[in-house]
């Protein structure tokens, strides 16, 4: 990745979430159409589980791994809520820590705070913290988690966290004591939990500013040397609250270029190569000589209808092109086969998703009836595409050819790589689109909602946005589900988004490599979990 925000994150041809401009990051919980808040995933040591890689024998102590990322060049910081990239957010995690992060599932796990708890309006939380000391010996504190939260929230600066703690009145929250703060927020927020553990949401020290050249954290890491743009090493923190990690030291070297990663991870240089494409799997894995995990889920893939004009201001249109897409031979032809068919509804395998509907399958009979019932016999349509992400063009080509066999002409646009995502939220009728992770509860507030800032498919009903309003209102998760799978129902039926697949986000390490979990989106907690690996 480049330099982007971490949600469309990769090199603009590889955006994993949309929603950025440049190469290189790793949003998904926040901005443009993926800009956010992705998360990191899996509980606390849970990359040690049955979920780590090569579980072959107990934990060792020792070695220093190091690991390739694309990175940012001259310009690279260590500001934690500056984090755009992966390889920031990577770096940010071994040094800091937050009050949660994302769990495999995309739920919210606690870290550095011990408890959650809302009143019965849900308008105030109280997080209680739990024991834990910055690399100077000082304790955690309340007054630490306020000034961490008041810096990102700074309107002056373009903190990546901003938006996702907007929801927080920070002037009227406060420390009740060392280790509690009561958090007074604007609205109802049942999810609460999420902004905790928003992208970006790192928690430093009381005045903290400068982190380029001692930087202080709360995280399993400690700060030994940074060159921007070429290196970081840190080294194990014996007293992290989470227990210490098994290596000794955690370099990050920069590779901007995936044959750099690979060729790096294959001739020794490094033990782990992050973000390897679908070819290069297909090369080695199973071969011997490297590992080649894949973390599933971690990318939406898809295309957008605009709901508010013609052809697609007609649900009978919507549907039919949603059985127009043959979804197995997209993520076959688009994605190499890494990847799994979609159906429609972002968040495939995370909490709250609708599992239970039927998967959608291609049938261009009733497509064309559909069409015909519409109107729209003879239809033509311009589809957006760009080389922004990987598998983008491909899939253009695959459903433009798909289109065809249900009397449909699709016209396939070269958009630009730098201005593609902006372009695409408000111009045209039907584009390419893709998301990296975040709670389906943030998909609905970015993309869905009448106001939403990301809203690709101009998907605008009041009903739908007062359903949203009560999920965040009601308490109880089962209850909540309940109305999440009801909004889920509808989109379905007719909304905007036809998902017709979800990618892997693959990675390569060395074969003496063991704990690298294999179940963590990108973003998510257990993804770039460097404390919980080791050598064999």
């Amino acid at each position: 990745m480049h330099h982007t925000p971490a949600d469309d994150s990769v090199n603009p041809s590889h955006l994993p979430f949309p929603g950025l401009h440049r190469r290189g990051f790793l949003a998904a919980a926040g901005g443009m159409a993926g800009l956010g808040a992705l998360a990191l995933a899996g509980c606390s040591g849970s990359g040690t589980s049955d979920d780590a890689g090569n579980s072959g024998g107990k934990p060792r102590r020792g070695g220093r791994l190091r690991a390739a990322f694309a990175g940012g060049g001259a310009s690279e910081t260590l500001d934690p809520h500056l984090a755009g990239l992966f390889a920031d957010a990577a770096r940010a995690k071994a040094l800091f820590d937050k009050l949660a992060d994302y769990g495999a599932d995309l739920s919210a796990v606690p870290r550095l705070a011990s408890s959650w708890e809302p009143n019965a309006g849900l308008d105030r939380w109280t997080v209680r913290l739990r024991k834990a000391t910055f690399h100077n010996g000082k304790p955690v504190t309340a007054r630490d988690v306020l000034y961490s939260y008041r810096r990102i929230a700074d309107p002056s600066q373009a903190f990546r966290a901003k938006a996702s703690l907007e929801p927080i009145d920070l002037k009227a929250s406060r420390a009740v004591d060392d280790r509690t703060v009561s958090f007074v927020l604007k609205r109802p927020t049942a999810e609460f939990p999420n902004l905790l553990a928003a992208f970006g949401a790192y928690i430093v020290p009381e005045g903290a500013h400068d982190f380029d050249h001692r930087p202080v954290g709360s995280g399993p890491f400690r700060f030994v040397s940074f060159t921007p743009g070429r290196s970081a090493v840190f080294r194990r923190n014996d007293d992290h609250w989470d227990g210490a990690p098994h290596l000794d030291e955690l370099e990050f070297v920069v590779a901007n270029e995936e044959s750099a990663r690979i060729n790096s991870l294959l001739g020794g240089q490094v033990e782990y190569a992050h973000e390897l494409t679908p070819t290069t799997a297909r090369a080695h894995e199973g071969k011997g000589q490297i590992e080649i995990v894949r973390l599933r889920n971690s990318a939406m893939q898809g295309f957008a209808m605009k709901t508010d004009r013609a052809p697609f201001d007609d649900k009978r249109v919507r549907e039919a092109f949603f059985l127009i897409a043959d979804r197995k031979e997209l993520v076959d032809g688009a994605l190499s086969g890494a990847g799994e068919i979609g159906n429609d509804l972002f968040g495939k395998g995370y909490q709250y998703y609708a599992d239970g509907l039927p998967q959608r399958a291609q049938d261009l009979d009733r497509a064309r009836h559909l069409l015909k019932k519409a109107g729209a016999d003879g239809l033509k349509v311009t589809l957006d595409t760009s080389a922004v992400a990987a598998g983008f063009t491909e899939a253009a080509a695959i459903f433009r050819d798909q289109a065809a066999k249900a009397g449909v002409k699709v016209k396939v646009a070269m958009g630009s790589k730098d201005s593609y995502w902006q372009d695409t939220l408000d111009s045209g009728t039907l584009s390419c689109y893709r998301s990296g992770a975040m709670p389906i509860e943030s998909h609905f507030s970015q993309r869905l909602l009448t106001n939403s800032t990301t809203n690709a498919t101009k998907w605008r009903h009041k009903d739908f946005d007062a359903l949203y309003r009560e999920a965040q209102s009601t308490k109880n998760t089962h209850d909540r589900a309940a109305v999440y799978a009801r909004m889920q129902r509808r989109l379905y039926a007719e909304g905007g988004f036809l998902v017709w697949g979800f990618a892997d986000w693959i990675l390569g390490t060395a074969r003496t490599v063991r704990g690298v979990a294999h179940r963590a989106p990108a973003n998510t907690l257990d993804w770039a979990r460097f404390d919980k690996v080791w050598f064999a």
